[in-house]
């Protein structure tokens, strides 16, 4: 019989504390997102507490503007085939890495995860200039490709990460059996990787989607981008529509992490299920 375990006053005060320290930290972190929020039902226009009154208009003005909707069609087009570029070519890149007779696998690795390490303004910069020369800036492929590169190393580690429990026994007895490497990859290394390359492909729609740096130096007039739209509104007009947009993708970021933690949840039973 397990003996009964009497936590000391002390104990019993620190695990308080820790717990008081950690909900102060937690509401220093999100009290400033959470304070948006009610500014967005406000009814005048302008920022005041208490608030004047309860009013949907500046939702109305942000799903009925052609302003707000054109930069929001931009944004999802964007970030769509940004992210699909992003997990093709992450998860080709992660499987190359993983394995285990790849030359210059850590300067490679870190040439390609760079995106991730340089400031964003730098990053920007360089890609206006390249794009300038070879006529690629004020447009949409330029746009598409500035985001697939800062998005892509997300794609590379999700999956890396995914790819360290896998067991590559299995697509060697598949081979040995006479599968194809095509029918090896599908039937064998995606089902086990599919979570990984979910979860990075839900990272790059949001790095693309919330992406302003790249869009101030790539975009043109036609590809204002939503954070692009945010920020002229910043600067030129202080409006709520900014704080109904930012509610609008506090709500949508919120999905995105309650999904990436049950796609971790599902790899980790996966994992399990395959080291059994």
């Amino acid at each position: 019989m397990a003996a009964l375990v009497y936590a000391s006053p002390i104990e019993k005060v620190w695990h308080y504390l820790h717990r008081f320290i950690c909900g102060a930290v937690l509401l220093f972190l999100v009290a400033p997102i959470v304070v948006v929020i009610p500014l967005s039902f406000n009814s005048v226009p302008f920022f005041t507490y208490p608030m004047s009154g309860f009013s949907f208009r500046w939702y109305e003005e942000f799903f009925l503007s052609a302003r707000w909707q054109g930069g929001l069609q931009n944004s999802i087009f964007v970030a769509v085939v940004a992210t699909l570029l992003s997990t093709v070519l992450g998860t080709l890149a992660a499987l190359g890495l993983s394995r285990p007779n790849f030359p210059w696998r850590t300067a490679v690795l870190s040439v390609v995860i760079s995106p991730m390490i340089v400031p964003t303004i730098i990053t920007g910069v360089a890609a206006y200039f390249f794009y300038a020369y070879v006529g690629l800036v004020n447009s949409y492929t330029g746009l598409i490709l500035a985001h697939t590169t800062i998005s892509t190393p997300f794609v590379v580690i999700t999956v890396s990460a995914t790819l360290v429990g896998f067991d590559n026994s299995l697509s060697r007895a598949a081979a040995g059996l006479g599968a194809p490497p095509v029918t090896v990859f599908l039937k064998v290394i995606l089902p086990l990787i599919l979570p990984g390359m979910i979860a990075g492909s839900l990272f790059a729609f949001a790095i693309s989607f919330d992406e302003v740096v790249m869009a101030l130096f790539i975009a043109g007039p036609e590809q204002r981008t939503l954070p692009l739209v945010m920020f002229s509104g910043i600067r030129e007009q202080i409006s709520p529509t900014i704080l109904a947009t930012a509610t609008v993708l506090v709500l949508f970021a919120i999905a995105m992490l309650t999904t990436v933690e049950l796609l971790r949840r599902r790899s980790e039973r996966l994992r399990g299920i395959q080291n059994t």
